[in-house]
């Protein structure tokens, strides 16, 4: 019979402070996932923690909740192995300097939901396994767990989402079509500043997301990749042979 973890010091609640910094999870290959719903995500994905802590089970609440990098203590907390991706897909996400992890979270949740190719991740983008990430996924980077490389190194028709872009979003698939573009790398630049100029000049496409006149300037960069998904990946393949889209678009 296991005894409950009543002190602080306790090399396992140790492990999960320490992998609240991005040096050591770079170190060591470790992350931590907190929450219930996190942990079921992991366990059906496959992945095995490393180590594991149930509240009032294996330790003391209070002991838990100190070493939450939530607003409030979770209940159970798993620490897991990296896993990476390879690039691929018919459509899938490049992602350069987008810095925030909640965005890179949300990204990834969204390309799980709406896209067969992972999200890959350039330079100077957020540590996709920070717990602010991991928590946005809402398990998606259990199930489909991000890439990493630079944009040169990607197969595929890149499309750059842009607010200055030449095309309009939704006409973006009769221009892919036009090109015969099998694969599709959607590609986004950082929340301020967009994408480099190098990197827009190697789309194939630049495309915009129409906004209201009295509306913002822009959207939240996790915000434009679900709705840039859902045109490329969902509406596009549904178009009809004739090149009509489903009825009911907006």
């Amino acid at each position: 019979m296991f005894s409950v973890i009543t002190s602080p010091h306790n090399q396992t609640l140790k492990t999960i402070r320490r992998l609240q910094r991005k040096r050591e999870r770079s170190r060591t290959g470790l992350f931590v996932a907190e929450g219930e719903d996190l942990v079921a995500a992991a366990a059906a994905a496959g992945f095995e923690p490393e180590a594991s802590l149930v509240a009032g089970e294996d330790v003391e609440p209070a002991l838990l909740a100190q070493v939450s990098a939530l607003g409030s203590g979770a209940r159970a907390v798993g620490v897991y192995r990296q896993r990476w991706s390879e690039p691929g897909g018919a459509v899938s996400v490049y992602l350069h300097a987008v810095g925030d992890p909640g965005n890179v979270g949300t990204v990834l949740r969204a390309a799980h939901a709406l896209c067969d190719g992972p999200v890959v991740l350039g330079p100077r983008c957020a540590d996709p396994f920070s717990p602010k990430a991991v928590r946005a996924s809402m398990g998606s980077v259990f199930a489909r767990p991000p890439a990493r490389a630079r944009l040169d190194e990607l197969a595929g028709t890149a499309v750059a989402l842009d607010r200055d872009g030449e095309l309009e979003l939704a006409d973006a698939g009769d221009a892919l079509a036009g090109v015969g573009a099998d694969s599709v790398v959607l590609c986004l630049g950082s929340e301020r500043d967009g994408l480099p100029r190098d990197l827009l000049a190697r789309a194939r496409l630049t495309v915009r997301v129409p906004l209201r006149p009295d509306g913002p300037d822009s959207l939240n960069v996790a915000m434009a990749a679900t709705v840039a998904l859902y045109e490329l990946a969902v509406r596009r393949p549904a178009a009809g042979a004739d090149g009509n889209r489903m009825a009911g678009r907006a």
